[in-house]
């Protein structure tokens, strides 16, 4: 008898109830705004449960977009920012995983919002991974990073009659992540 490989291969998905994409901006260059998406799925398998060789595509719809102020909100679905009539996806395709300490990963991938494609880094804090009461293995993840929104052709601003700018430049996302492991 001939030895076979097991593809070991696990698949992930997002619980969004235990999830949050979010965001946050610097207003008027003294305060954050915070937003989230609410409307967001990824494809994520791993080799057995080692999520350093994990393949991740995870996708958001930018019209899904909330920061509490529903004009604040249309504007940023608008062609000034997000385009949402005619982008329909925000995507993050991760290549490589690298341990950087105990429980700490740097995610490489690339980041396309409006059809523009750049390649980021982002901070991973791993929780690990349990068996939650009803049998369901879980995994938690922190997620950090700090993009440019103006290399993705988000450019729109005002100009503050006492200096600087209404919107910052530097985006912060944070996400809390919870996967569930699929049978």
């Amino acid at each position: 008898m001939e030895n076979t490989i097991i593809n070991t291969r696990i698949k992930w998905s997002i619980d969004t109830a235990h999830s949050d994409i979010g965001f946050k901006v610097k207003h008027l260059m003294v305060t954050n705004v915070r937003g989230v998406f609410t409307d967001y799925d990824a494809s994520i398998f791993t080799p057995g449960e080692d999520f350093l060789g994990a393949e991740i595509d995870f996708w958001l719809n930018p019209a899904s977009v909330n920061t509490g102020d529903a004009k604040r909100d249309e504007h940023l679905k608008s062609a000034d920012f997000f385009d949402a009539g005619h982008f329909k996806q925000i995507n993050f395709t991760a290549n490589t995983i690298q341990k950087v300490g105990e429980g700490k990963y740097e995610m490489y991938g690339d980041l396309t919002i409006k059809g523009i494609k750049k390649k980021i880094m982002l901070d991973v804090e791993f929780a690990g991974v349990i068996k939650d009461p009803w049998g369901n293995h879980k995994a938690g993840f922190t997620i950090n990073g700090k993009i440019n929104r103006k290399e993705w052709g988000l450019n729109w601003n005002a100009a503050l009659e006492t200096g600087g700018v209404l919107v910052g430049e530097e985006v912060s996302i944070n996400c809390e992540i919870q996967l569930t492991r699929q049978s």
